[in-house]
């Protein structure tokens, strides 16, 4: 096997010495062109040394050697591809070559020093020479991998040759370190391997003529060198645990070691495929040695201008509007909790919701409120098992064009959700599209409540003035109450003059007037103290019609079934006869009010249509159930149908309104029969 060893070696020897000559005779004068002369000179020498160590048997260490500067020499054509080095001074100063050329001195005089003090073993040079390899292994996959097509088109066969050689001698080393000695049967083929690969090799000086392979190393590129890294680490504790083994095993050692090592294999594949793995490794790579994908400040300042600049209807919209923006959707809404199976749709864009889709809001929900995560729904669909705990309908979701779910908190309280609608371009959220969807939802959720609260104030103000207002009713009162008691007084002794009559009966005209509309306006908004208790609705129903039927037009009982809950029979009175009034008041006097009870084992539905005047879509959203905004001038205060949905919400109830310009009105109360009171 020598004289064969020998003959590869030669032939190695032969090829890279021509191969000398050819790149000398290009007169190439790049950089990267005179170290590729450097390193194939390198690899001629020690082809030369292995052939000679052969025929003369000294010690295999010199050839060792020149394997370690021939490594070294092709590492550095790989570094010198990504640099712009115009000569070889530059290349030399450079930062990142020196850096790699003062490691690889200190390890090769570390190893051959340990070799010298430990009575010539090989075992540290053993170990150098897979780290060697390793290591090239590592600088040739982020060259190609960081390449653009047109440069891996140049250096495909240069990336072969090299791994190859390396891969080999790696396999080779790592068998050695675990056995204690070289396998002269690697040893041997090594020349045969480095003439085959030495046509790629000139494939590739043919194809890089200008000598510019600029590389841009990327996030996928450090991950996968990462993972390589790491199993290279990992398979060298595993081997020099096989040698330990096999050192202190006796007669079974070498086969303990062995399947120690195919046990680590193993072990070390189902790693490497483990996702959560691999998933966990990419985010710490791009958090801990990349920039952000995005400029936090820029977004921050973006926002800012979105928020002053944009023009929308009401803040609810202009929040749902920036979201989508942030993602590009086509579609979106924002939803406010009220309870847990409750929700509010503040503002839709594209997304039309119905209750078939409450049960989902509702698992969403909690999910969202225990983990505090966004949800991708093409996500959950190819892996539900990232989230754990929550059972969600991708086709009912999807039927819905609901993609992405952001929550929505303000503080630590759950305020409720984005769900955004199809979103162009994107296949499946990263955790930096997540930070940045949360910085957003987080202060979104900041001027949602802002506004609120704006609001709230508004109302209080607004309650404020009627208070006031109360305080001018109250006094007309007391005008009227003076008139009345002066009546009484001098009715002793006018009681039989016609004249005083006559003005009695104005009087009293007067101040009927004058108490119809104070009662008109003070009705709805007075104060009830009276507790729940069991109602008979159905009756309630017929009581309210029948006063109401006292003006025109009539109002008609279409389907009265019996029912019976808890509530405040009182405050019930007063908005059904409230939403009957408004309904008669709406309708010509030759019109139609009809007025419905159904009931079922949970819930108690109340209908109230008219034919009248009807709404607009608009009104209904902006106006109808915003206090003191009245169509009726100065005959309304505004707060008979706020009241009415304060009061039915109240008890966990809802109201909902259906209407049509010039055609009616339909008003649909459903009360629970078993209330919750808030």
């Amino acid at each position: 096997m020598e004289f064969v060893g020998f003959v590869g070696y030669s032939l190695n020897f032969i090829a890279f010495l021509i191969f000398t000559f050819m790149l000398i005779t290009a007169r190439n004068k790049l950089t990267l062109a005179r170290w590729t002369i450097v390193a194939v000179l390198a690899s001629t020498t020690a082809a030369l040394l292995a052939a000679a160590q052969l025929k003369l048997h000294f010690s295999l260490q010199w050839v060792m050697l020149a394997d370690g500067i021939k490594i070294a020499t092709w590492s550095i054509l790989v570094l010198v591809c990504n640099t712009e080095l115009t000569s070889i001074r530059q290349l030399l100063s450079n930062y990142h070559i020196r850096q790699y050329t003062s490691i690889w001195a200190i390890l090769m005089v570390v190893c051959w020093l340990a070799t010298y003090f430990l009575d010539y073993t090989y075992e540290y040079i053993f170990l150098l020479f897979i780290v060697l390899n390793l290591w090239s292994l590592v600088l040739i996959e982020q060259l190609y991998r960081s390449a653009n097509a047109k440069v891996r088109w140049a250096i495909w066969p240069l990336i072969i040759a090299l791994a190859s050689i390396a891969i080999f001698d790696f396999v080779m080393y790592a068998q050695a370190t675990m056995v204690g000695a070289i396998d002269f049967d690697f040893w041997y083929s090594r020349g045969f391997i480095s003439v085959a690969v030495l046509p790629l090799l000139l494939v590739s000086t043919r194809r890089i003529k200008d000598g510019s392979v600029r590389i841009f190393v990327s996030r996928q590129v450090v991950f996968y060198s990462s993972i390589l890294m790491m199993a290279g680490v990992y398979l060298l504790v595993m081997a020099f645990a096989g040698y330990v083994i096999n050192y202190i095993g006796g007669e079974w050692g070498s086969v303990v070691s062995i399947g120690f090592l195919m046990l680590s294999v193993i072990v070390l594949v189902a790693l490497l495929i483990t996702e959560s793995l691999r998933r966990k490794l990419r985010v710490f790579i791009a958090k801990n040695f990349f920039a952000n994908r995005y400029e936090y400040r820029e977004e921050w300042l973006n926002l800012i201008e979105k928020i002053e600049t944009t023009s929308a209807q009401s803040y609810h919209q202009m929040a749902t509007s920036i979201m989508m923006s942030k993602l590009n959707a086509h579609g979106g809404a924002l939803l406010k909790r009220k309870t847990d199976l409750q929700f509010d749709v503040k503002h839709d864009d594209g997304l039309s919701l119905s209750t078939a889709f409450d049960l989902q809001l509702t698992l969403i929900s909690q999910f969202c409120q225990k983990k505090g995560w966004i949800i991708d729904v093409e996500e959950y669909r190819d892996n539900p098992a990232m989230y754990p705990d929550l059972n969600l309908d991708v086709d009912l979701c999807e039927s819905f064009n609901v993609r992405i779910i952001v929550p929505v908190f303000i503080g630590k309280a759950f305020y409720g959700l984005f769900l955004i609608g199809h979103v162009q371009g994107k296949k499946q959220l990263n955790w930096e599209d997540r930070d940045l969807l949360f910085a957003i939802s987080k202060q979104l959720g900041n001027f949602i409540s802002l506004n609120e609260a704006n609001d709230e104030l508004a109302e209080s103000k607004q309650f404020d003035a009627f208070n006031r207002m109360s305080a001018f009713l109250v006094h007309d009162l007391k005008n009227i109450q003076a008139q009345l008691a002066l009546i009484t007084t001098n009715a002793e002794k006018h009681r039989d003059n016609p004249a005083f009559i006559d003005d009695v009966f104005e009087t009293v005209e007067s101040a009927t007037d004058r108490l119809d509309k104070v009662l008109s306006q003070l009705r709805n908004k007075r104060v009830e103290q009276s507790k729940s208790s069991d109602v008979d609705i159905a009756a309630l129903v017929t009581k309210v019609v029948e006063q109401r039927n006292v003006d025109t037009p009539k109002v008609v009982v279409e389907e009265l079934q019996a029912a019976s809950m808890s509530t405040n029979s009182e405050k019930l009175f007063s908005v059904l006869n409230h939403l009957i009034q408004n309904g008669q008041e709406a309708s010509e006097n030759d019109g139609l009010v009809k007025v419905s009870l159904k009931s079922n084992a949970n819930h108690v539905t109340i209908s109230i249509e008219d034919n009248g005047c009807g709404m607009s879509e608009e009104f209904i959203k902006q106006r109808l159930f915003k206090p003191f905004d009245t169509t009726k001038g100065n005959a309304g205060m505004g707060i008979g149908v706020f009241e009415a949905k304060q009061f039915i919400e109240s008890i966990a109830g809802t109201i909902q309104v259906t209407s049509a310009e010039h055609q009616g009105t339909k008003f649909k109360i459903t009360l629970p029969k078993r209330p919750v009171f808030q």
